[in-house]
């Protein structure tokens, strides 16, 4: 069991959190970021290493691996400490407003303030009704890689932005890709849908998969149209289930935060939760006007440290300063 004794503690080594953890180094916070998954990186590590990001200031097109190892580049300046592997499960407060966080692994942090950023939680994919017998035979439900795909006929069950990012991944590897979405219009950002319009993607609309055939490897699926007393057969040996996910933030949910649809917690302009000394950013986060983008959750996960540097030394400045205030490039640290 380790004891650490920090200023700030980071929930979640995703991008937004990575990022915060660079920043609380600019304004000279000694911090620990934690996070239940072995890897840093959070989402983008565990489902889509391979895709391009089009949503991030700078960049016009970034792969998710190469934006991951560019932020942790840039949070190595902060000399953060690391715990992975394992969760925040509780949290108390002192009367002088530090928090004592344990963790799954019997760790203790002590700290003067925390910032969640911690994504959707632990989250699950939800299940296609069908072929689950194949799940690792040729279903999945990710596609961290696409080369286990090149030459298949894939289908691609879903209408998000996940389903059709990897329909355009996969394009480019596959002998072919059909994308099978229960409604007539996707959920997906409007420029990716016109691109895969575009593509030489199939898409079927207004239809579900009733079955996957083969014999201990897929060969097919069966889908069921709308207004077609007919199935259609599908010949197919790769099958993606890009049906969204089941969010569940876990121990976060005793912590006495303000939660709206028991999944997102509740924040004001400062990023601050119900809870004195705890903020938040990212995905998990929810206010009037909240836009889910990773590069939305830079600028919150900035706003979080900044006031979290206030709430720690009340003698500081909110304002950090600019990176060219400095000769050698970098912000103000007071």
């Amino acid at each position: 069991m380790r004891n650490l004794v920090v200023d700030l503690l980071i929930v979640g080594a995703g991008p937004v959190g990575l990022y915060g953890a660079y920043y609380a180094g600019v304004r000279g916070l000694r911090t620990a970021v934690i996070d239940s998954s072995t890897e840093l990186g959070g989402q983008i590590t565990a489902m889509y290493p391979e895709k391009l990001i089009f949503d991030v200031a700078g960049f016009p097109a970034v792969r998710g691996r190469e934006l991951v190892a560019a932020l942790v580049e840039q949070a190595a300046t902060a000399d953060a400490t690391y715990l992975l592997g394992q969760e925040a499960r509780e949290v108390t407060t002192d009367p002088d407003g530090r928090h004592l966080v344990t963790t799954s692994a019997g760790d203790e942090i002590r700290c003067g303030a925390v910032v969640i950023t911690a994504g959707i939680g632990a989250f699950a994919p939800r299940k296609l009704p069908v072929g689950e017998d194949y799940l690792g035979s040729g279903l999945a439900y990710f596609v961290p890689d696409p080369a286990p795909y090149g030459d298949a006929d894939v289908v691609i069950v879903g209408g998000g932005d996940s389903a059709l990012d990897w329909a355009l991944m996969l394009e480019q590897v596959a002998a072919s890709v059909t994308v099978v979405h229960r409604r007539n219009t996707f959920r997906a950002h409007a420029a990716t849908v016109t691109q895969v319009e575009k593509s030489r993607v199939n898409l079927v609309r207004d239809a579900e998969v009733r079955s996957i055939g083969g014999n201990g490897a897929i060969t097919d699926v069966d889908v069921a149209i709308k207004g077609d007393s007919d199935i259609r057969r599908l010949p197919c040996q790769r099958v993606v289930a890009a049906l969204g996910f089941i969010a569940n933030i876990g121990p976060l949910r005793n912590w006495g935060l303000t939660l709206r649809d028991n999944r997102h917690i509740v924040v004001d302009c400062a990023m601050r939760t119900g809870r004195p000394g705890i903020y938040a950013a990212g995905d998990i986060v929810d206010y009037d006007g909240k836009v889910r983008l990773i590069s939305c959750g830079f600028g919150e996960v900035a706003t979080a440290v900044n006031n979290a540097a206030v709430h720690i030394h009340p003698d500081a400045q909110l304002f950090p300063g600019h990176s060219t205030d400095d000769p050698d490039g970098r912000p103000c640290r007071t």
